[in-house]
This record gives C-alpha cells, structure tokens and sequence, in this order.
C-alpha cells in the first residue's frame, strides 16, 4: 500500500512542545528572570525551555513549511520507489499549511499528473499515503486491460522486458513497461493475465485527485477507495536520501541521492 501510519501524531506533539516551551521562555523573560536574584540559577525547567524552544520552533518550521523525510514500507510504487527508501518530500510544492490543522494559507502550487504525492488516507487521516496523481479535477480516468486512459487520450506503454516482484514475500514475474503521463515517463509493473481490481471510468470530482501506484496490480488506490481531496495532501517526493535493504543486502547505494519522477 505504501503507506506511513502516524498514530503519534508528530505534528502535534511538536506544535505542543514549541507553544509550552515559548510560554515558559517568555514568562521568564517578562517576570521571573525580572524578580530573580542574580546570584540565583534559573530552574531547570526554565533552563530546558529557554534551550529547546528556538530549536523545537526550528525544527517545526522545516517539517511544516519546507521538507521532511519519509520511509516507505511497502511496495506499491515499485519499480520507481522501493521498501525501504527514504524519501525526501517538499511541504510546500502544494501551498503552505498550518501544522496540525492542516490550513492552507498561502498557495504555491497545484499536483501535476505524473507527480509522486503524500497525502492523508481518506478513510483515516491518521496514515499517509504515498501514489502518483494520475487524474486531475474534472479528468475522465479510464483504465481498462491495464491501460490507462485520461480525457480519451492513451497513455502510452513500451514493453521494457520482464522482472520479478517481491511484494508480500514472494516473487511473481512481472512486465516492465515505460509508461508516459503526460511529460512525465515512468516504468511500472504488470501481472499478465491478473486483474487486481474492476475496470475504471470515472470523472475526478472539483478540489481532488485520482491516485495509483506503479505496481499496478500491487497497489491499494483511488481504483479502489476513490478520490483523494485537495484538502489532504501533504506535500510532493522528490528525491531519496536513503534506501534499506532488510532482507537482503543492507544499504542500497546506489538509490542514495536518486530523483524521483
């Protein structure tokens, strides 16, 4: 499925811990540090938050309005991202929001088809999914014998020989072919003669998006549980900083500092 379950919800525990540590730090400066004796040391609780607030406030403006670093666990997105990569995704490609109630305040951009995106589940909120936008607001999306087809424009596939997925531990041949999204150009997976799911003809709703995976036969998306709102996403992958191996050969790296397309 791809996706990231964040029942600690970090966001909010950072936002937390910046508010409290900034109260304390700035009730010392306006009334404690004020009244205190200079031969006296300041508590250690107003020690520790005088320290970590410009640090944790740091830190929260990186998450919330530039980068932030993910791990895929699973392999939907196969054979573009892998288990195990580290991927780096930018909060702000979609427009800035505020961290815990998810507000957008300033719009920089919108998805493009092809992009690789975060967003929350819509049937919970609470886990992040990883997909790439295959459909736009008010897109036709048909997908039929594993062929992808958006506004009665084909999208165009090359085979690109044969491959093995692992997926669920174990391993099925698969197709590799090259698919074009648009300007974007991408390899994905196809199970000959498997039929994960129903064919597809759908109109993309205002204000949300239609999302699959790569491993087209392996993947949980919008095929299934439908469209993803505007109002959901977090933000677009662009690149991995890291890749791990588990089962098999430990760091992957060669995918150290790949770009995402």
């Amino acid at each position: 499925m791809s996706n990231f379950n964040i029942s600690f919800d970090v966001p909010f525990v950072l936002t937390s811990l910046v508010l409290l540590t900034g109260f304390i730090a700035l009730l010392d400066i306006l009334f404690f540090a004020k009244k205190r004796p200079v031969d006296k040391k300041q508590s250690i609780i107003i020690e520790y938050s005088r320290s970590f607030f410009p640090v944790l406030l740091l830190v929260l403006l990186i998450r919330s309005f530039l980068i932030q670093p993910y791990r895929v666990p699973t392999g939907s997105l196969v054979p573009t991202v892998l288990p195990g990569d580290f991927i780096v995704v930018s909060q702000y490609a979609y427009g800035l929001r505020l961290p815990v109630l998810n507000t957008k305040i300033f719009n920089i951009g919108e998805p493009k088809r092809g992009d690789i995106v975060l967003f929350r589940f819509p049937d919970d909120i609470s886990i992040i999914y990883v997909k790439r936008v295959i459909g736009l607001p008010g897109d036709h999306v048909t997908y039929r014998n594993k062929i992808l087809t958006v506004n009665n424009i084909v999208m165009q596939q090359m085979p690109f020989g044969m491959d093995l997925d692992t997926e669920g531990g174990f391993s099925v041949p698969v197709q590799v072919r090259i698919e074009k999204l648009d300007q974007v150009t991408h390899k994905i997976f196809i199970r000959p003669g498997y039929k994960e799911s129903e064919d597809v003809d759908v109109v993309v709703p205002q204000n949300s998006y239609f999302m699959m995976g790569d491993n087209r036969d392996s993947s949980k998306d919008s095929r299934e549980w439908g469209f993803v709102p505007e109002a959901n996403l977090v933000g677009k992958a662009f690149g991995i900083w890291m890749s791990w191996d588990s089962e098999k050969t430990g760091i992957r790296w060669e995918r150290i500092g790949k770009k995402i397309n």
